[in-house]
């Protein structure tokens, strides 16, 4: 396949998967890797800008997953600007650096957090310093949300996804391994939420979602079911510091493995980054869901993992 691909043909090409998803073709997941292993790169050190570039480079660089001239559309998370809340700036920064080096035609940060947010996290510095576009879906104006069936949905039956989202030829899910109060651990799966409309809220969170077995069991079900009509063409996990207490926003206790954690298996990529919790990666429910509807390895013995320390 060609490197330099236009919209149109690009559209032309991904019509031709023959995937079931009702996701417009231009956003199936053509470009993700299909080996019979799954793969992903495991990078440490101090330098967190290095290891994304490290990482992604690894599994065979951002030119193997952004095609000349595509559409980009990256999901950060600027959730709190607790230490160990939010995706490092280093860590988009690489990113961006790397769809511009693959001569992305377009490179946005989507999302529905306030602008307030990117900039506490210092991410809206890193956007504007490397001249893209940050494109923030206004909560209040549910036109601004597409409504889309889930049809492998168990819990999630219908999802609203913000329309921004399909302007894009490339998802890139970039975000930080962290502990949740409900489910224990968020990451790769649970970042999809950001852009489905929280106005939706309750269909994820029933009323005492994060103390009863339940209604747990409940949120990571709709994580699952959410990521079978959202694919990723990659994941790109910030393990370099994180909360391990009073998660998800913070403030809380850090663990600083300094790693950045890059793959197309987002079941995977989650997986290995649980261990660092020192979670068994099927107590985690969002995971062992995902695994279940078939969207990756849960089984890191299984998975070619390529390690590096920089």
């Amino acid at each position: 396949m060609s490197k330099d691909i236009t919209r149109r043909s690009f559209i032309k090409k991904s019509a031709k998967i023959g995937v079931g998803s009702v996701l417009p073709r231009n956003l199936l997941p053509e470009f993700r890797t299909r080996e019979s292993v799954s793969e992903i790169a495991v990078v440490t050190g101090s330098d967190y800008l290095a290891n994304t570039k490290k990482a992604v480079e690894l599994i065979g660089g951002m030119a193997k997953f952004v095609p000349q001239n595509a559409k980009v559309a990256i999901l950060a998370n600027p959730q709190s600007n607790n230490p160990g809340t939010y995706t490092k700036p280093a860590v988009v920064r690489a990113a961006i650096q790397m769809c511009k080096a693959a001569r992305a035609s377009e490179i946005s940060c989507i999302g529905w957090l306030t602008l307030r947010d990117w900039r506490t996290t210092g991410l809206k510095d890193v956007i504007d310093s490397e001249g893209i576009r940050l494109e923030i879906t206004n909560l209040r104006d549910e036109s601004l949300f597409k409504k889309v069936a889930v049809p492998q949905g168990k819990a999630l039956k219908e999802a609203r996804i913000i329309t921004t989202f399909y302007n894009y030829d490339i998802l890139i899910d970039i975000n930080i391994s962290k502990e949740h109060s409900g489910n224990n651990y968020s990451g790769a799966l649970k970042n999809l939420m950001g852009i489905n409309s929280p106005a939706s809220d309750q269909t994820f969170h029933r009323r005492k979602w994060n103390m009863i077995s339940e209604d747990i069991e409940h949120l990571d079900q709709c994580i699952a079911d959410l990521n079978t009509i959202i694919h990723s063409h990659l994941c790109i996990m910030d393990s370099t510091e994180f909360v391990i207490t009073n998660g998800p926003m913070g403030p809380g206790k850090l663990l600083k493995p300094q790693k950045v954690v890059a793959g197309t298996d987002r079941v995977a990529v989650d997986a290995y980054c649980a261990t660092l919790f020192g979670y068994d990666p099927r107590a985690i429910l969002a995971i062992k869901k995902a695994h279940e509807h078939g969207l990756g390895e849960i089984d890191l013995n299984k998975v070619r993992i390529k390690e590096l320390t920089l």
